[in-house]
């Protein structure tokens, strides 16, 4: 099934993906329908229109949402997403993700995602900075730091959240630095958070490979996108000794069958003017299309969702697929890869590094006390250890694939703290 975005491009819908698998977790854990239907549909949806003075005087508005899935394990969690793709179904999806994401490594959130259309590589600083204030105003009643939550997310970074902590503190008439995180390190931001995400991605993928027996010096990894999660991705598995032979990004994809330099390509890009690929050196030139279906062991697509179709699913020849980004596989194309035998580390588990960390830097805020790097990355690999080893027994035991037993895990948790609190 597919719904329009763009004009017409035909493209998969994510809430329909996630519904799928919610679905075959409730029939796999036999749950009551009356706590499935809580599940399925969100605690609260926010949509406000607001109106932002652009740099040259005129008054542009801009569709914004805030979606909060769950609060029953704790407050509301998920990131906020600047980008002309976004779209209230959407931002549904990736709230729901945040919940199960949230209690795959055992974080105490709920899930919510926020998310404005708007091209913020359009935008000047200042009007990003309107915007987000204008944003952070319209949603004083749903964020806080006992209430909901917010995190950077595609096209959003620090910078915003600082914005946000600034206009969230002027409304509340005190300091309050708990309320986002994702933060800048002076603003009470954690050290290790922004490699988190991409940190989570090496240790599922070393995690796995040592599952499967492939020797990482012996193993070859095709990364798709180079943003934040792509790249650190990137330059930690390649740490491990995998060979990164492909890398891509909104410019195209590029091949070395002999590997790619990662930490030269990130320098590229931050150098570069467009803050892209565009233009590196050393690399055969291949469209995203074709780096999806290269010979390879690991195959991390850490750029948009939708990617691995029931159009593409068959011709894909990795081992391995840790997704780094949130919900890069269609539901349809579940059981193909299933049927071919490659062995998928969920979004829900693979990305949650993140989610991991940001919980540390609330628990810091809330403290009053930070904690050094080291510190942050040892309780970080530790979670997203022992949540891989957690769902790989239980889908060993289940006969089912790891994204079924991180749903079954997920659901099972949420539907549990929702019969004990009986709140109906």
């Amino acid at each position: 099934m597919t719904v329009s975005h763009n004009g017409g491009t035909p493209r998969y819908n994510p809430l329909e993906s996630m519904r799928k698998r919610l679905d075959k977790a409730v029939e796999i854990l036999g749950l009551d329908d009356q706590f499935a239907n809580v599940l399925r549909v969100p605690d609260k949806v926010v949509m406000a229109n607001i109106p932002v003075t652009m740099d040259d005087g005129t008054i542009q508005v801009f569709e914004a949402y805030r979606v909060v899935h769950s609060v029953h394990s704790g407050p509301s969690k998920g990131g906020i997403r600047y980008s002309m793709d976004v779209n209230l179904d959407e931002v549904k999806a990736l709230a729901a993700w945040m919940t199960w994401k949230c209690a795959v490594v055992n974080v105490p959130y709920g899930g919510a995602k926020g998310g404005i259309k708007c091209n913020p590589r359009a935008m000047s600083k200042g009007e990003l900075e309107r915007l987000t204030r204008a944003y952070t105003l319209s949603m004083r009643n749903v964020f806080g730091p006992d209430k909901d939550i917010p995190a950077p997310d595609m096209g959003t970074s620090s910078q915003e959240m600082a914005w946000i902590v600034d206009e969230f503190s002027k409304i509340q008439g005190h300091n309050s630095y708990a309320v986002v995180t994702g933060k800048p390190l002076v603003l009470g931001g954690s050290l290790g958070r922004v490699e988190a995400t991409g940190r989570g991605v090496m240790v599922s993928t070393r995690s796995a490979l040592a599952k499967m027996g492939i020797n990482p010096t012996q193993a070859t990894c095709v990364v798709q996108g180079f943003g934040n999660v792509g790249s650190i991705s990137a330059k930690l598995i390649a740490q491990l000794g995998v060979k990164i032979i492909a890398i891509s990004d909104i410019s195209g994809g590029y091949h070395n069958p002999d590997g790619i330099d990662i930490p030269k390509a990130i320098e590229y890009v931050a150098n570069s003017e467009s803050r892209s690929l565009e233009g590196f050196s050393g690399c055969q030139r291949i469209s995203n299309e074709e780096l999806l279906e290269l010979e390879c062991d690991v195959l991390v697509p850490a750029a948009m969702e939708d990617q691995i179709t029931p159009e593409n699913a068959a011709r894909i020849k990795a081992k391995l697929i840790v997704e780094g980004a949130n919900g890069p596989t269609t539901a349809g194309a579940d059981d193909i890869l299933n049927e071919k035998g490659i062995l998928v580390v969920p979004d829900i588990l693979a990305n949650a590094g993140g989610v991991t960390v940001s919980y540390f830097e609330w628990v810091q805020n809330r403290l009053g006390y930070y904690w050094t790097e080291e510190r942050v990355n040892r309780r970080a690999d530790r979670a997203m250890k022992m949540a891989f080893d957690n769902l790989y027994q239980r889908a060993d035991k289940e006969g089912i694939s790891m994204r079924m037993a991180a749903y079954v895990v997920a659901v099972e948790k949420v539907s549990r703290t929702l019969k004990l609190r009986g709140s109906f």
